[in-house]
């Protein structure tokens, strides 16, 4: 039986996978004529819109609305207009598709595989994160296939203009956000560069996270993090009063968590993960950021940690609404991490790591469906095709990441030491750095010398090349 259901599964996806593709396929337009301004050739293509067009010296960058179906398998029940911006380069250099699984930024920026090979660079902002959503929002629609989808009509529309290669990529959701739609749509890209992608294949088994908490770092550093994160559920009842008082001015409500409480234990139980995600560890010798002696600190030192760290306002309302698209795919398709506590006395903890069903309203319906992610594992295992992995050593995300196995081809996992969440191809060391560099030249169809050389052919733009971690809450990815 449950073989039965793995192979409807699968048709049921391989079919709708056709039926998309016949319908982005009704809907591109022609290779457009040569010497066409740019901007012209962009809003020839049908149900593509300008909202603006921006200056930046040596591009041109555009934000864009897309008519998009709210469901590819059925695209005639209604549709949504969905956020992309293009910074143009010159369409004969190569394309990399950017997401970052949430909301795209409308301010000119250049990914690290951007600059890598001198391109062009589609970003688009993922669907059911306003303003990229559909009204009423119908919320079954907002899964891994639909999004993948999404991703191939654009590529599909965008192809005839910028026809040289294209290589997907993204950092955190955005990783994942790049795997999913090489799993869906393989033949649509040249190669995939997926940074610090969580992999959670199965959701209830969450050892792996405790393992890394148990070893990240130095000794020192973890015992100095515990501490201050077992004193602010010590002095519970002193700071959540802190906490009622900060939320009252803010005008802060806790209806989808369920209460002031829940909220506190959640921010707090973030501290230790949000720590590694986001900083160094040389930052743990940092004392107002981290008070080097928890049982002695203030109630404010404490509170300024947790709150520098893990920021008590996320797990508002105000705080959550906008990333509830999130959580309901954690809460559908995605998984979250589970961790324990050794070090603090159960009395001292209420709820634990609350499932991401909590952070999102009640309203809105969820039911978790474990063979997803497992779909993608296994088929990343036996068959990625030029796709590079590239992970933090000191990053929680880490703990449960993509393999590859035998019956992938030319794909890699490669482990930036000491780095977090933000680590990039510029952070592996020396040999890693150039082997990686080189496969995404070879991979972006650029000249066999620029591939030898193994170096970024664009020269660094600080407005333009972002090389910090975004700051985004501890579990997020």
């Amino acid at each position: 039986m449950r073989k039965a259901l793995r192979w409807l599964l699968a048709l049921t996806v391989l079919i709708g996978t056709l039926s998309t593709a016949g319908a982005a396929t009704a809907a591109e337009p022609e290779t457009p004529a040569a010497g066409t301004d740019i901007k012209e050739q962009l809003l020839a293509i049908p149900g593509m819109s300008l909202i603006e067009e921006k200056p930046y010296p040596g591009y041109r960058y555009f934000v864009l609305n897309y008519t998009q179906p709210v469901d590819h398998r059925h695209p005639s029940k209604g549709t949504f207009q969905q956020r992309i911006t293009v910074l143009h380069k010159d369409v004969s250099r190569p394309t990399v598709f950017y997401t970052s699984g949430y909301n795209v930024s409308t301010t000119p920026s250049r990914r690290e595989p951007t600059q890598i090979v001198d391109g062009n660079q589609v970003s688009m902002e993922y669907r059911f994160f306003t303003p990229s959503r559909p009204d009423p929002a119908d919320w079954s629609k907002l899964d891994i296939w639909q999004a993948a989808s999404d991703q191939h009509r654009i590529f599909k529309a965008l192809k005839p203009i910028y026809s040289k290669n294209w290589i997907a990529t993204g950092g955190s959701k955005g990783g994942m956000t790049a795997t999913y739609y090489e799993r869906f749509y393989p033949r649509d890209m040249d190669g995939v560069v997926a940074y610090v992608a969580p992999n959670d294949v199965v959701n209830d088994e969450d050892s792996a996270y405790d393992r890394f908490f148990a070893s990240v770092g130095t000794k020192e550093c973890r015992d100095r993090l515990n501490a201050v994160q077992r004193e602010a559920l010590v002095r519970r009842e002193s700071l959540e009063k802190k906490y009622a008082a900060y939320a009252e001015a803010e005008g802060y409500t806790f209806t989808t968590v369920g209460s002031l409480d829940r909220a506190y234990e959640a921010v707090v139980l973030d501290y230790v993960w949000g720590f590694w995600q986001y900083n160094l560890l040389a930052n743990c010798g940092d004392d107002e950021l981290i008070p080097p002696d928890a049982r002695t600190a203030t109630d404010d030192q404490i509170w300024n940690s947790i709150d520098t760290v893990s920021g008590f306002s996320f797990y508002t309302d105000q705080g959550l609404e906008p990333y509830t698209p999130y959580y309901y795919q954690a809460a559908t398709q995605l998984g979250a991490p589970t961790i324990h506590f050794p070090y603090i006395e159960k009395k001292y903890v209420r709820y634990g790591y609350q499932p991401p069903r909590n952070f999102v309203p009640r309203d809105i319906p969820t039911k978790f469906q474990p063979y997803a992610m497992r779909d993608v594992d296994t088929w990343i295992r036996h068959n990625a095709r030029h796709m590079l992995y590239v992970y933090g050593q000191n990053d929680p995300w880490g703990g449960e990441r993509f393999r590859v196995d035998k019956g992938a081809k030319d794909s890699y996992v490669l482990t930036a030491p000491g780095m977090n969440h933000g680590a990039n191809v510029a952070g592996l060391v020396a040999g890693q750095k150039a082997f990686a560099t080189a496969r995404i030249l070879d991979w972006a169809g650029v000249s066999a010398a620029a591939v030898a050389e193994a170096k970024p052919l664009a020269s660094y733009d600080r407005k333009l090349d972002v090389r910090n971690v975004e700051r985004e809450p501890a579990l997020r990815p």
